[in-house]
C-alpha cells in the first residue's frame, strides 16, 4: 500500500469489570505492537486514564502506519490505575490491524478476555484513514486589461500562484504557462492536488502574481491579488472576477484603478480513492486456491517432493499458502475459501482434472479458514494419483467466470496459484489472463522448487505487458514470487513467510485501485 497510509484507532470499552471497592474503575488502555516476524510486544502508546466508569469512551487515539501486505498484531491491554501507581489488570484483546479495517465500516468489537473466571466487557475499536487530503482540483483562469508592459506589442503574461505557510511566508506552488503579446489571455485549464495548494486548510491564503514574460528572465511585475481555497470554490457556481493590484502604482497614482482583473472560469474537485476507502465502503476480497498435483513434484511420500510434509515441517505448499492466507483472510468476511487442486487422476475413475475441489465436493468447493484449506489440501494428497500437464487455464477461467457476474466493484477476487512451474499450457493460460484483466481480480503465482520460472516471469507482466493474439492485458493482473528467494539459511520461518507475503500481496491494493478507477467505481459511502 502507499506508505503513509495513516490509520487512527478510537478506542471504548464496555461493561469493564469493576475492582474498586469505593467507586467504579478508573480504566485505561495500552496499546502493544507485535515486532515484526517475531513474538516480542512493544509499548506503542496509552490512552489517557478515565476516572469512575465501566464504560470509557476515550479521547486519545492511535495513530499508526497501515499496510495491507503486513499482519500487524496489536495487543490491548485494559488497566485501571490508582492514584499512587499501582495498577489492576482488567483483560486484554489481541487484534491484527487489517481486521479492524477488514470489518465492517470499520468498526470491530472484541471481548476482553485474562481474569479467569470472570466477564471482562468488551473492547470497541474505530479505524479511520487520516484524510491526507486527496482532492485534486482543476481549474481555469483569464485575464482582462491587463496593462501594457513591453515597448513594442503587447504584454507576455503569467501567473505565479503561492499558498501560504504557518509562519506567514509564502512557497510558490504553480506557474500557468505564457500566453505571448496579449494584454486579455485565456490560460489552458490546469489540475493541483488541494495539499499543494492549502495544505487542506481552506481558509488559508493563496496569493497570485500576474507577471510579464522576459526572454531574459527579468519578469515585469504586473499586479497581484489573493484568495484562498474556500473563495475559489465558490467558483462552481459563478463566474469570479478579481482586481490585479500594484501596490507600487497605487501608492504613486491618484487616479490608479487597477493593473486589469483576473477572471476565475471554472473550478471542479475530484477525490483520489485509497484502498482503505474501499474496503471500508464494504468491498469484500475472495480468496481461491489452486495447487499443482503434477507428478513433476514428486511422489509425496518421498522426502525429496515438494509435497512432502514431515512431523516437523510442513511442506513449501503449504507454508507459502498459510504466508499469503492469514492476511488475507482478515478482509474475506466469510472465510471460505474455494480451494482445488490441478493435474491429477481423481478418484472413482481416475480422470484427469484440472480443478478438482480439495475437500471432493463439487457443489461446495469452499473449505472454513485457511486451517479447513490446509486440511483438505493434506487429506487429496492421499487420495489423488500426482500426474500431468500442468494447466493453468482452467482454474483461471473458473475464478474468472465468478469475477465476471459481479463487476460493480462490491466483491474483488484474488487467486492463488501454487506451482512447481512447469506450465504445459502457456498459449491459453495467456488467452486467460488477457481476458481476467478486465475483471476484478488479481492472480498470485507462487513458484516452488528449483525451476527456471520464465515462464511465470513472463505472465507476470512487470517488465513487458501480457499480450495473447494480439491482445493486449487492459491491467497488470499477475504478480509472480518464487518460494525460494524467501526461505533463509537462519530458518528462521516466521520472518520469511511475512516477506513472502508482503512480497507477494504489495501490488494487490493498486490492482484493485486500477480496476476500480479504469470502470469509475467509487467507495460506497460507509455509514456514520
Amino acid at each position: 500500500s502507499v506508505p503513509g497510509t495513516k490509520v487512527e484507532l478510537t478506542v471504548s470499552c464496555r461493561n469493564l469489570l469493576d475492582m474498586d471497592t469505593f467507586s467504579k474503575s478508573d480504566p485505561v488502555v495500552v496499546l502493544f505492537v507485535q515486532v515484526s516476524g517475531s513474538s516480542e510486544w512493544k509499548e506503542f502508546g496509552r490512552t489517557e486514564v478515565i476516572d469512575n466508569t465501566l464504560n470509557p469512551d476515550f479521547v486519545r487515539k492511535f495513530v499508526l502506519d497501515y499496510y495491507f501486505e503486513e499482519k500487524q498484531n496489536l495487543r490491548f491491554d485494559v488497566v485501571s490505575q490508582h492514584f499512587f501507581g499501582a495498577q489492576d489488570f482488567l483483560g486484554q484483546a489481541f487484534v491484527a490491524l487489517g481486521e479492524v479495517i477488514g470489518s465492517q465500516r470499520g468498526r470491530l468489537e472484541r471481548p476482553l478476555t485474562g481474569v479467569p473466571g470472570k466477564r471482562c466487557g468488551t473492547i470497541l475499536l474505530l479505524a479511520e484513514e487520516l484524510s491526507n487530503c486527496r482532492d485534486i482540483v482543476t481549474m481555469q483562469l483569464c485575464a482582462n486589461k491587463l496593462d501594457k508592459k513591453d515597448f513594442f506589442g503587447k504584454s507576455d503574461p503569467f501567473l505565479v500562484f503561492y499558498r501560504s505557510n504557518e509562519d506567514g511566508t509564502f512557497t510558490i506552488c504553480h506557474k500557468t504557462e505564457v500566453v505571448k503579446n496579449t494584454l486579455n489571455p485565456v490560460w489552458q485549464p490546469f489540475t493541483i492536488p488541494v495539499r499543494a495548494l492549502c495544505n487542506g486548510d481552506y481558509d488559508r491564503t493563496v496569493k497570485i502574481d500576474v507577471y510579464d514574460w522576459d526572454r531574459d528572465g527579468s519578469h515585469d511585475f504586473i499586479g497581484e491579488f489573493a484568495t484562498s481555497y474556500r473563495e475559489l470554490s465558490r467558483a462552481q457556481s459563478q463566474f469570479t472576477v478579481y482586481e490585479v493590484l500594484n501596490p507600487r502604482k497605487k501608492c504613486k497614482k491618484k487616479k490608479y484603478v487597477n493593473s486589469g482583473t483576473v477572471t476565475l472560469l471554472s473550478f471542479s474537485v475530484e477525490s483520489e480513492f485509497t484502498f482503505v476507502d474501499y474496503i471500508r465502503g464494504g468491498t469484500q476480497l475472495n480468496f481461491t486456491v489452486a495447487i499443482d498435483f503434477t507428478a513433476s513434484n514428486g511422489l509425496p511420500s518421498q522426502p525429496t517432493s515438494l509435497h512432502y510434509a514431515s512431523p516437523y515441517q510442513l511442506s513449501a505448499y503449504a507454508l507459502a499458502l498459510k504466508a499469503v492466507g492469514e492476511i488475507i483472510q482478515d478482509y474475506d468476511s466469510d472465510k471460505l475459501f474455494p480451494a482445488y487442486g490441478f493435474g491429477a487422476k481423481v478418484p472413482p475413475d481416475g480422470k484427469i482434472s484440472h480443478q478438482f475441489p480439495l475437500n471432493n465436493n463439487v457443489e461446495n468447493p469452499s473449505c472454513a479458514g485457511i486451517e479447513g484449506v490446509l486440511e483438505s489440501y493434506l487429506q487429496s494428497l492421499r487420495t489423488v494419483q500426482l500426474y500431468g500437464p500442468t494447466n493453468f487455464a482452467p482454474v483461471i477461467n473458473q475464478v474468472a467466470g465468478t469475477a465476471a457476474q459481479v463487476t460493480d466493484g462490491s466483491q474483488y477476487h484474488v487467486l492463488l496459484i501454487i506451482t512447481d512451474g512447469v506450465i504445459s499450457d502457456m498459449l491459453q493460460t495467456k488467452e486467460a489472463i488477457v481476458t481476467a484483466s478486465s475483471l476484478p481480480m488479481s492472480i498470485i503465482i507462487v513458484g516452488v522448487g528449483p525451476a527456471e520460472f520464465e515462464a511465470m516471469e513472463e505472465l507476470d507482466g512487470d517488465e513487458v505487458r501480457l499480450s495473447s493474439r494480439g491482445r493486449y492485458a487492459e491491467r497488470d493482473i499477475v504478480q509472480f514470487v518464487p518460494f525460494r528467494d524467501y526461505v533463509d539459511d537462519s530458518g528462521n520461518q516466521v520472518l520469511s513467510m511475512a516477506r513472502l507475503a508482503k512480497d507477494v500481496l504489495a501490488e494487490i491494493p493498486e490492482q484493485l485501485l486500477s480496476y476500480m478507477k479504469t470502470r469509475d467505481i467509487k467507495p460506497r459511502r460507509a455509514d456514520p
